[in-house]
C-alpha cells in the first residue's frame, strides 16, 4: 500500500506519517489489512531531520504535474490536508481559491487516473457553517460559509462526495474543530490563538489573544484529530453511504475558561502572559464559526472527542514534557 499525504510537512501531516509508521498496515479496498510500503510526503517545505523512511516530493499543490508525479500510478491511500489556512485564504482571495479549490480538484482528477480508485480522506472543517445557526447544530445543519476558507472547503467537500459517487475515489470528508494544542509557531488561521494562549505562556512568552474572553470555539487535541484520520480511512466504504461528509465530536471552549484552566496548571505567573486584545476581523470571523455540536453520526461511526479542555492542556504539556 502506497500512501501520499498532502501537507505532509506540516505538524499534523508529519504526525500522521509517523503514526502510519508505527501502525505499519492499512486496509484494502477488501477491507483486508496490507502492509503500507512507502509513505510520500508532499508540501512546500519540511522539517529538519526527517524520518528516513519516508519520501518527501517538494512542490505545490497548484503543480499538476508535480502531484502527478507524488502519487505515481499506484497510490491506494490519499491524505490530502494541505491548504491555505482560514485567515490567509481571507486575506488572499485569489490565493486561497487557487490552492484550496484549484489544487484539490487537481488532486482528485490525479487520483481519478490511478490504477485502482484510492481511499482518499480530505480534511474539511467547521467554518463551512455560518450566519443564523441554531445554538446547537447537528448533523442536518445546512453549510452556510461566512469567509473565503469555508467556502472552499465546503466546495471541496462536494467534489470528494461526487468523485466517490462516480466510482473514482473512495473518499471521505472530516470537518475538523480547531485544533489546540499544536506545538511550533503560530500560522495565519485565524485561529490559530487557540495554541498559543497556552503555548507561548507555556513557554515562558507572552501572547495576545485578538478575541475576548467570552468567544467560544469547537476544540480537538492533536491526538484526536490523528485518530480520527486513521479510523476515517479504515471504516468501510458502506459506513458512509451516501454522505460522505462528518461533523467531528469536540469540546466547547471558552476562551476565558481556557486562561483560567491553564492559570489552574501552571500559575498566575504564566497565565499572566496573555493579553486579551480583540482584533475585530480575528474575532467577527471567529464568531461566525459554530462552537456546539450534536455528533451522533460521528459518535455512532466510532469517533470521539477529548475528555474535557484540562485534558487537552495537560495532554499538551505532557506531550511536550513541559515542567509546571
Amino acid at each position: 500500500m502506497k500512501v501520499l499525504i498532502t501537507g505532509g510537512g506540516g505538524f499534523l501531516g508529519y504526525r500522521l506519517a509517523q503514526e502510519l509508521l508505527k501502525k505499519g498496515t492499512l486496509s484494502d479496498a477488501d477491507g483486508k489489512q496490507v502492509p503500507i510500503t512507502q509513505i510520500t510526503l508532499f508540501d512546500v517545505a519540511f522539517p529538519e531531520n526527517v524520518d528516513a523512511r519516508l519520501k518527501c516530493v517538494k512542490g505545490d499543490l497548484t503543480d499538476a504535474a508535480c502531484v502527478e508525479a507524488a502519487l505515481g500510478g499506484d497510490t491506494g491511500a490519499v491524505f490530502h490536508l494541505a491548504s491555505v489556512v482560514s485567515g490567509g485564504a481571507e486575506a488572499d482571495f485569489d490565493l486561497g481559491y487557487r490552492v484550496n479549490l484549484d489544487g484539490t480538484r487537481g488532486l482528485l482528477e490525479a487520483c481519478r487516473r490511478q490504477a485502482k480508485p484510492p481511499r482518499f480522506v480530505f480534511t474539511s472543517s467547521v467554518a463551512v457553517f455560518g450566519g443564523e445557526l441554531p445554538e446547537v447544530l447537528d448533523d442536518g445543519t445546512t453549510p452556510n460559509p461566512q469567509g473565503s476558507y469555508g467556502a472552499q472547503k465546503v466546495i471541496c467537500e462536494y467534489l470528494v462526495t461526487d468523485f466517490s459517487r462516480k466510482g473514482y475515489i473512495d473518499g471521505r470528508s472530516l470537518r475538523l474543530p480547531t485544533i489546540s494544542v499544536r506545538p511550533g509557531k503560530p500560522n495565519l488561521a485565524a485561529s490559530s490563538f487557540a495554541s498559543g494562549i497556552i503555548r507561548e505562556p507555556l513557554n515562558g512568552v507572552a501572547s495576545v489573544c485578538p478575541v475576548g474572553r467570552d468567544a467560544r470555539i469547537w476544540l480537538l487535541s492533536p491526538a484526536k484529530v490523528l485518530a480520527a484520520l486513521i479510523h476515517a480511512y479504515e471504516l468501510p466504504s458502506s459506513a458512509w453511504g451516501v454522505n460522505r461528509v462528518v461533523n467531528l465530536p469536540g469540546n466547547t471552549a471558552v476562551v476565558g475558561d481556557m486562561i483560567d484552566t491553564l492559570r489552574k496548571i501552571a500559575g498566575d505567573k504564566v497565565a499572566d502572559l496573555i493579553e486579551i486584545k480583540p482584533e475585530p476581523r480575528i474575532e467577527a470571523l471567529v464568531l461566525s464559526w459554530p462552537a456546539r455540536f450534536r455528533n451522533d453520526r460521528a459518535l455512532k461511526m466510532g469517533f470521539s472527542a477529548d475528555k474535557d479542555v484540562e485534558s487537552i492542556i495537560r495532554g499538551y504539556i505532557e506531550d511536550q514534557g513541559i515542567k509546571v
